[in-house]
């Protein structure tokens, strides 16, 4: 009889290739991982993993399983979820994946508020790049995701549009800009910019909005290329350049620090998506969450105040 707690263990060994990470990330001992897979692999009758040394490598038996062992576990955890939530009440565990500017200024807040809603439901933030987040979500690791994009995406996701995240360019105080009411587009190239990278959910949306107002991202003044929004602020509020942030960056990290220049015909807005794994029935708290989420009226105004509370 298949035992999803055995299967839980492969499908993380398949994941990492190595049984000593197998073991911490599952609190167990290395042994006791091994005893697991020799047993499966007695049942089976085959090979899960071909083990050179410490190196593994799943067989062809071990990837046909991938898949059907993750659908398997998940259907075990939807099945005591739900015989739980008979009992009146939501119970379960919910896996997140976010990038890292809604992961840290949006969900927190937002999963405060579904947990005081239901108080029995455990969730798991798994915060990454965005392609990470949409990976995990089409492989049925995760089962929401929040990231600034919803294409090229599996057809096992559903997303929709959950908030608008304006963009703010910021300067040091005592940067000219600082002390005006607005500059013109074509001042941009004039200052010495710290830039997100390309591919990043805040470049692209600063790339479609520079477009706009006919100027061209890939003429700026790059003096820095950091790979999180708060070590731009940071590096602004240290007098380094000026750079393209988050305002709920800019509310929390950096309030009174640096100083919001508006760019005459400029608005520039990060759009923020939710999306949902649809491979597989939801289970009761994920049901839940979702109506949660969708029942949020103004998400706008509801990012607003998420980012206000931490300042």
């Amino acid at each position: 009889m298949l035992d999803a707690h055995q299967l839980n263990v492969f499908i993380v060994a398949a994941e990492t290739l190595n049984f000593t990470k197998t073991a911490k990330h599952l609190h167990m001992t290395q042994p006791s991982v091994s005893q697991h897979i020799q047993s499966l692999e007695s049942g089976f009758g085959a090979k899960l993993f071909e083990r050179n040394g410490r190196h593994l490598e799943l067989t062809d038996a071990g990837f046909a399983l991938v898949s059907m062992a993750r659908d398997f576990v998940q259907m075990s955890i939807r099945i005591e979820e739900t015989m739980e939530s008979l009992k009146g009440k939501i119970y379960g565990h919910l896996m997140v994946g976010c990038s890292t500017t809604p992961g840290k200024y949006i969900l927190p807040q937002l999963l405060t508020q579904f947990h005081h809603r239901h108080p029995h439901v455990k969730v798991t933030c798994q915060v990454t790049n965005q392609r990470a987040s949409i990976d995990m979500l089409c492989e049925g690791r995760v089962n929401f995701a929040l990231t600034s994009t919803s294409r090229h995406l599996c057809s096992d996701a559903e997303f929709r549009h959950f908030i608008c995240d304006p963009v703010a360019l910021i300067a040091p105080l005592d940067h000219p800009w600082a002390q005006k009411d607005f500059i013109e587009p074509d001042e941009l190239y004039d200052a010495n910019f710290i830039m997100r990278e390309e591919g990043s959910g805040t470049f692209s949306a600063v790339h479609e909005a520079l477009m706009q107002s006919e100027i061209d991202i890939h003429r700026l003044q790059v003096l820095l290329t950091l790979g999180n929004s708060e070590a731009i602020a940071l590096s602004v509020q240290e007098g380094l350049g000026v750079g393209f942030v988050s305002s709920m960056v800019v509310d929390r990290l950096t309030h009174d620090k640096v100083a919001k220049v508006k760019v005459r015909g400029l608005e520039i807005c990060r759009d923020i998506f939710i999306g949902r794994q649809t491979r597989l029935p939801a289970s009761a708290a994920q049901i839940a969450f979702w109506e949660f989420v969708q029942g949020v009226d103004q998400p706008f105004a509801q990012a607003e105040e998420l980012a206000l509370d931490y300042s």
